[in-house]
């Protein structure tokens, strides 16, 4: 690999820091090439007589100085990645440093620090890009207030906080609140903003601007106004209050992330800002609001309150996602959204704790901080936020979050000081809850149940497979959410949240007058997997008459599985018409909701499949299910034809386009009746009249796959319109070409990709436009990439080794395409390790993806 490792970060390596930095002074005089940064830094001893180090990369060093006196270079030690100033050098109590430096932001391409977007200067500093601005202790237990002058021709300069001054050519901000160096912003370019204002509940008046390019200023109503009702319901559901006169959002087109919650100046990923009927589907407005909130919440769940180092990562991040997750849930419907939380748990974080790259929801140790902003951290991080408030209940868990806005204020804290939050309003001892943090992988629960006439004894049994580096798995604390149903569909015993904390439990229940039907684990209460041997009657049953809309969602999800793992293992098989008989009820149960409707009779993904053949002993064939996939879609559509095309024009809908959840929800059944009507139509005439009177995005997105993987050669004139029509709009063409990366067939998908990849408009540099081909290709047309011959391994592969100079973290990000290797047959698996090695080999290779390739590799044994 490479003749040096990089360094092993480890949580049990902390120290406090040996310095604080009270204010922080920084004058930017802006340059594509040559910016030069000054920075005055208010600093005060913390462990006694030390060395001082700062981190610095790619910086030119012009002068250092303290209390203003030049320092002898005998008193420096200056490195690729740091600069320590000798104990000796420094005075014995406060001092000031001042550093001049300069950067280069037009070069640099990993879009980490102060880079450019299109002419426009802008940051990202989280987790260590501050130290590519000027040297730094850049760690986020430093916090510190900021003033700022930026001085550029620029028409727009925007920093952190409130503005206190500006002129011809200059601009001066000052935030008044402690922040950690990862929070510090800038932004400086053409831009126009969106203004409006939101009235606090303590009477103050804020203004709120969404800064864009010139032309994009129209498309910024829906996420302002996703703004003001963020703001509102952190007032009224956790009592909090924004704390600036000012709050800012800029969107920006280059961004490895989605967005980035800096004090008061948001910057966010153009796409998850800007929206119209014309250029945004409904998802993409769902996105927007549920992001928009995620960054907000931040401002007291991550800015006010810290995190000591960045294993704490999950404490700012569980729980603003559990946040978000709650706001949109209020906004959108509890059922839809908590489908659709875990639809993404188990597609992203349940196949991370089942390979390679699993590790806690606190990591003990990393080489690069950028590999853990994962779905362990985040979305496995906020179920356990949901567990914590299930098992204390709603009114301890206001109490302790009131207990932890008090008492941590302003501070740097850590997992330790969440948990004692709650101890003490409970009075419980959480110190095994504890592990949920500590100990990587899935748990399984195996299910046992008796009957003796009168009193029912079910049994659940835990059990966490091994992961790399915990070998032993010791109880985790498991909140059961059960019900209890008769024969008859009604509950027998309501809903009551059962607690497994030990290997084994038995939980009786007596005095019933018929051996129920448990519904365990209602709205998802723990992120497990239940391995209960049910019969497909029963889960028919639950299907039908479960009041809970999880279980009801998951018995069809699991009755499908079934079916589907049998028909990717047995082409001869027939489908149980019980099934096609389940959903044809669904369709037509007149009080489901449409959105519900349109998960519950979504069939489930290809990765999904390909893992439940696996679980039954077999060697998934991606292309097996891929058509187990397509025959079962078929046979549904056949089961309810007629229902289908009634249903599918009674919700066409000739009104103006409207992004509400009533809307959203109807077309998204509508989406659905599509794709079952175009398996039984060859020349899918529906979907093309369906993109041809079709006056929104969402419509547009819904019938323009269809038309791909038909092979239609309508579907290249639509491909052509569409692309003469928005060719200078970024979103609708990353749109366009992930339109073709996804549906086009698989056996065709690789060639078609890598011709994408030619053209023109795919500026490979820009993280979106990488993602909506090669990204999507990789993690969205499954059965396409994993192609037996390993075209899709060494498409990937290529651009992979061709990108990683340029951007560290999208490639390792996208590297994980590969972290499921060892769920294939012999011939793929030695495919992907022959091209993991290729990358592995590298010279130069970032420590970003040496570290994923790395890990994956080490499951080779």
């Amino acid at each position: 690999m490479r003749s040096e490792a990089p360094p092993m970060i480890k949580l049990s390596d902390y120290q406090a820091p040996a310095f604080l930095v009270r204010h922080v002074d920084l004058k930017f005089c802006l340059h594509p090439t040559a910016t030069r940064v000054f920075s005055r830094l208010e600093c005060v001893p913390n462990t006694g007589k030390s060395a001082f180090l700062l981190n610095g990369e790619e910086l030119q060093l012009i002068s250092v100085e303290i209390d203003g006196k030049p320092l002898a270079d005998d008193a420096l030690i200056l490195t690729e990645t740091t600069l320590e100033i000798a104990a000796d050098a420094l005075p014995d109590g406060d001092f000031t440093l001042c550093c001049e430096t300069e950067i280069n932001p037009e070069g640099n391409t990993s879009l980490d620090g102060l880079y450019m977007s299109k002419g426009m200067y802008c940051t990202q500093c989280e987790a260590e890009g501050f130290r590519k601005i000027t040297f730094f202790p850049d760690r986020p237990d430093i916090m510190a207030t900021y003033s700022v002058r930026i001085e550029s021709d620029e028409p727009v300069m925007l920093s952190n906080g409130n503005p206190t001054a500006s002129g011809p050519g200059w601009a001066e901000w000052h935030d008044p609140w402690p922040k950690p160096s990862y929070l510090f912003a800038l932004v400086a370019g053409n831009l126009v903003s969106y203004d409006d204002s939101f009235l606090t509940m303590s009477g103050r008046e804020v203004g709120l601007k969404i800064y864009v390019r010139p032309g994009d200023k129209h498309r910024c109503e829906y996420a302002m106004d996703a703004l003001k009702r963020s703001m509102r319901w952190d007032e009224q559901v956790y009592g909090r209050e924004y704390d600036l006169d000012l709050f800012m959002i800029v969107a920006v087109d280059d961004f490895n992330m989605g967005a980035m919650e800096n004090k008061g100046l948001n910057i966010f990923n153009s796409k998850y800002v800007l929206a119209s009927a014309e250029i945004a589907t409904d998802r993409d407005y769902e996105l927007i609001e549920g992001i928009i909130a995620h960054e907000y919440f931040h401002n007291w769940t991550g800015n006010r309150i810290t995190c000591r180092d960045w294993f704490q990562l999950c404490l700012k991040e569980g729980l603003t996602v559990y946040r978000d997750q709650q706001f949109s849930g209020d906004q959108r419907g509890h059922a839809v959204q908590r489908i659709d939380d875990v639809k993404m748990l188990r597609a992203r974080q349940f196949r991370e704790d089942a390979g390679p790259l699993a590790h806690p929801v606190r990591p003990e140790e990393y080489i690069e901080i950028n590999n853990f902003y994962t779905a362990t951290v985040y979305e496995k991080g906020a179920e356990v936020i949901g567990m914590l408030r299930t098992l204390v209940g709603a009114e301890a868990y206001e109490r302790a979050l009131t207990l932890y806005f008090q008492r941590h204020d302003g501070q740097a804290c850590t997992i330790e000081d969440w948990i004692k939050v709650f101890e003490d309003v409970t009075g419980t001892d959480l110190a095994q809850f504890k592990r949920w943090y500590s100990q990587a992988g899935t748990p399984r629960i195996s299910v046992k149940e008796d009957w003796d006439g009168n009193t029912y004894m079910l049994t659940l049994t835990q059990k966490t497979d091994p992961t790399p580096g915990q070998p032993d798995k010791q109880p985790l604390v498991i909140p059961v959410a059960s019900g209890l149903l008769g024969s008859d569909g009604t509950e027998l015993h309501s809903t009551e949240v059962l607690v497994l904390d030990k290997a084994e439990q038995t939980y009786r229940f007596e005095g019933l007058p018929e051996k129920p039907i448990p519904s365990l684990f209602r709205g998802f209460s723990a992120p497990v997997i239940v391995e209960r041997k049910i019969s497909n009657a029963e889960r028919a049953f639950l299907l039908a008459n479960d009041t809970d809309p999880f279980n009801k969602w998951e018995m069809g999800r699991a009755y499908a599985l079934d079916l589907l793992s049998v028909l990717a293992t047995d082409a001869e098989s027939t489908i149980e018409p019980d099934f096609l008989n389940a959903m044809a009820t669904l369709l037509e149960d007149q009080t489901l909701d449409p959105a519900f409707k349109a998960l519950a009779l979504s069939l489930p993904s290809i990765e999904d499949v390909m893992d439940a053949v696996r679980q039954g002993g077999g060697t998934p064939d991606p292309m097996a299910c891929y058509d187990a996939l397509s025959r079962l879609d078929t046979a549904m559509a056949g089961r309810m034809k007629g229902t289908i095309e009634q249903i599918y024009n009674a919700l066409d809908n000739d009104g103006p386009y409207t992004p509400d959840p009533q809307a959203a929800g109807e077309r998204s059944l509508r989406g659905r009746l599509l794709g079952l009507i175009s398996r039984l139509e060859p020349n899918v005439e529906t979907a093309m009249r369906h993109l041809a009177h079709a006056d929104n995005m969402t419509d547009i997105m819904q019938a323009l796959p269809l038309l791909i993987r038909a092979g239609r050669p309508e579907a290249k004139e639509a491909l052509g319109s569409i692309y003469e029509s928005w060719k200078h709009n970024d979103l609708v063409l990353d749109k366009w070409f992930a339109a073709q990366a996804m549906a086009t067939p698989p056996e065709h998908a690789a060639e078609a990709v890598a011709q994408l990849t030619e053209h023109p408009d795919f500026h490979w540099k820009n993280p979106n436009r990488f993602r909506s081909v090669i990204g999507v290709f990789a993690m969205a047309n499954v059965a396409g990439f994993h192609r037996a011959d390993g075209a899709g391994y060494k498409l990937l592969t290529d651009w992979l080794i061709r990108l990683d100079p340029v951007n560290p973290q999208t490639t390792a990000r996208l590297a994980g395409a590969f972290e499921t290797w060892r769920n294939f047959d012999d011939g793929r698996q030695a495919l992907m390790l022959g091209n993991m090695q290729r990358i592995a080999d590298l010279k130069g290779l970032s420590k970003d993806t040496g570290e994923i390739i790395g890990r994956i590799l080490e499951a080779k044994g």
